[in-house]
């Protein structure tokens, strides 16, 4: 297996049986739709349904023994700004990257990678995702009127499914560390020439050993370099009861954007989320009114993984010469994005700020 750590997912492709025109899935009733027609095409009719989502072994994929059916290839495109590839349609040449509204001209390459195993399909259409967002805008102080307005009123959100990784591990942790009581002396003080007795709080340590045992399950992992971490972060916790298996049926009308974090790198991530929650079980484990771990030593099993799609909604705009971005979850609504100041409101806020505080002072001095 030769795994590139900048992919994508083609495009696909669904000719309406009706007209021929291109089918898109629909959000709201969860179907395949054709704008040209009306045609529709219920998802549950097609043989993507068959398969359930299956967690595949991280083992086998380090040493490159995962089965044939688990890889692909793709031809991908590059922005040249932020690096994104996601897939254009074959027979455009010139567009514009939607992560950072870079031009981007096509030069298409092969890249070989481990194949999305499910997919949470979109459930937010475009027109809610904009509403979403300009409401966002709204519930911000200083942002510029205009680029509030020009988020209303421009060019449609890019629907794109953005890769994650998803791991499994049985773990079982084996701890050394400290429990600490906490108990109060009594002291005198002097405070303004008078003695006093205050209760002074100490901490009495005892060692403590033991072991704590979790299986962790679907702990998620971002698999794109081209958005900031934090604004995907900001958009959890995703629903994962609901991720269907693969099909490409749920990508028709949107993008897929390849993941661009190795496995293993993905892995290591993981494995700071898993220790953390670790450390908050060891302390539990230890009790007592404070903790300190000195030592854990942990036996991770059986990890397991999945390739999988979250649906985000997008907004890359240029506003007097600035990129502002804007992510919407495709299921909830929640949205993240760069913080837009107006520089003429942030100076009539002072403004307004300093003749508040000259009136309240006037008004101090005459009463004095």
């Amino acid at each position: 297996m030769t795994e590139n750590a900048e992919t994508t997912q083609a495009d696909h492709h669904f000719p309406c049986d009706n007209c021929g025109g291109d089918m898109r899935f629909d959000p709201a009733g969860r179907q395949l739709a054709c704008d040209h027609c009306g045609n529709l095409e219920p998802m549950d009719a097609g043989p993507w349904r068959a398969a359930a989502i299956r967690e595949m072994s991280y083992d086998q994929a380090l040493s490159q023994q995962l089965p044939s059916m688990e890889m692909e290839e793709t031809r991908v495109s590059k922005c040249p700004n932020c690096a994104a590839e996601v897939a254009f349609d074959p027979d455009i040449h010139a567009t514009e990257c939607p992560f950072c509204a870079t031009p981007v001209v096509t030069d298409t390459g092969t890249h070989r990678h481990i194949k999305p195993r499910a997919v949470l399909p979109f459930a937010l259409d475009e027109a809610s995702a904009r509403s979403a967002m300009t409401n966002w805008l709204g519930g911000l102080w200083f942002a510029p009127n205009g680029l509030k307005e020009y988020a209303r009123k421009g060019r449609r959100m890019q629907g794109i499914y953005v890769p994650y990784w998803t791991f499994d591990a049985d773990t079982k942790s084996a701890y050394s560390g400290e429990r600490g009581t906490v108990y109060f002396e009594t002291h005198t003080v002097m405070r303004d020439g008078k003695a006093q007795r205050v209760r002074v709080p100490k901490v009495r340590w005892r060692s403590k050993r033991g072991r704590v045992a979790r299986f962790f399950d679907d702990v998620v992992v971002l698999a794109s370099t081209s958005l900031p971490k934090t604004y995907t972060d900001g958009l959890e916790p995703w629903d994962l009861s609901g991720l269907e298996p693969y099909a490409p049926e749920y990508l028709a009308g949107f993008r897929a954007e390849g993941y661009a974090v190795p496995l293993k790198d993905g892995f290591v991530e993981a494995r700071q989320i898993m220790d953390r929650v670790i450390a908050r079980d060891i302390r539990f484990d230890i009790g007592g009114d404070r903790q300190r771990i000195h030592r854990v030593d942990t036996d991770v099993r059986d990890v397991t993984f999945k390739h999988i799609l979250l649906p985000v909604w997008l907004a890359a705009y240029k506003y007097r010469g600035r990129t502002f971005r804007f992510v919407v979850n495709g299921t909830t609504g929640k949205v993240q994005g760069e913080r837009p100041y107006s520089t003429l409101k942030i100076t009539l806020a002072v403004i307004v700020g300093l003749l508040i505080a000259a009136a309240v002072g006037y008004g101090m001095a005459l009463n004095q």
